[in-house]
């Protein structure tokens, strides 16, 4: 067994996946940085009440005559874009944000490793910004009604409100899902290699064909499970950490 892991291809597997853990790891944490506040974004866009129809609604009409007064467009628009990312595989959403700008002729996708990364990246930071929108979304509206109308007793405005008594108890409802769609995004990032991203399962996969000098190895692609094991507990430890410091709200 030590001749093993003190062999040339236990050390050629190893290098290999960490070259693919490396942009795993680059993957899953822009995705982190741009859906997060994406999905605030797109969030607060869903609950807007903007109808700019609004002031012709009258109480003797129809009832769908009022309701298309009272269209509110951002909202439907933002409702529009997560139903459509929440109702279709990320997979497709790879292959379609990656092949499709080609084939229609909008652009091309220089080739290389660094315009897979930026077309992954973006296919998931919009992916997740739709899940994390509607995690926000009932995080925001769980919060009771009466802490809202304290404020403007107390004279706050509605930005105050929302800084300061919505957005904080926000956030300690929404970790326990967040965490579990961080833990998914651990694992998603394997599905990167749809469209050719060397990333860790890519990596011990190649192996399976021919890389390095070796072909039909079936260990690295399985070795790869630690990788993701490990990753995994530790993110689930850190967002442990950060579930109990947001306990003085309880």
């Amino acid at each position: 067994m030590l001749e093993f892991f003190a062999s040339d291809e236990f050390r050629t597997v190893v290098s290999a996946i960490n070259t693919g853990c490396i942009r795993t790891l680059q993957l899953f944490f822009i995705t982190l940085i741009g859906s997060l506040p994406l999905g605030l974004l797109i969030c607060l866009g869903s609950m807007n009440r903007w109808a700019p129809l609004r002031r012709f609604q009258q109480k003797g009409k129809s009832r769908w005559y009022n309701a298309i007064m009272g269209f509110r467009p951002i909202s439907a628009i933002c409702r529009l874009v997560v139903w459509i990312v929440r109702g279709t595989p990320l997979v497709l959403q790879l292959i379609a944000l990656f092949y499709v700008p080609g084939m229609i002729g909008w652009f091309n996708w220089p080739g290389g490793t660094s315009s897979r990364m930026v077309a992954a990246c973006v296919t998931f930071i919009i992916n997740y910004a739709c899940y994390f929108s509607e995690i926000y979304r009932g995080g925001i509206q769980g919060v009771p009604v009466g802490q809202q109308e304290a404020g403007q007793v107390l004279g706050m405005t509605k930005g105050q409100i929302f800084r300061h008594v919505t957005l904080l108890q926000m956030v300690k409802r929404i970790v326990p899902p967040v965490s579990n769609e961080v833990i998914t995004l651990v694992k998603d990032t394997s599905l990167a290699r749809v469209i050719s991203l060397q990333e860790i399962i890519f990596m011990g996969e190649s192996f399976l064909k021919s890389n390095m000098g070796y072909s039909g190895l079936v260990w690295p692609l399985f070795f790869t499970a630690v990788y993701y094991l490990v990753f995994s507990g530790l993110v689930t430890l850190f967002l442990n950490w950060v579930e109990k410091k947001l306990a003085f709200f309880r």
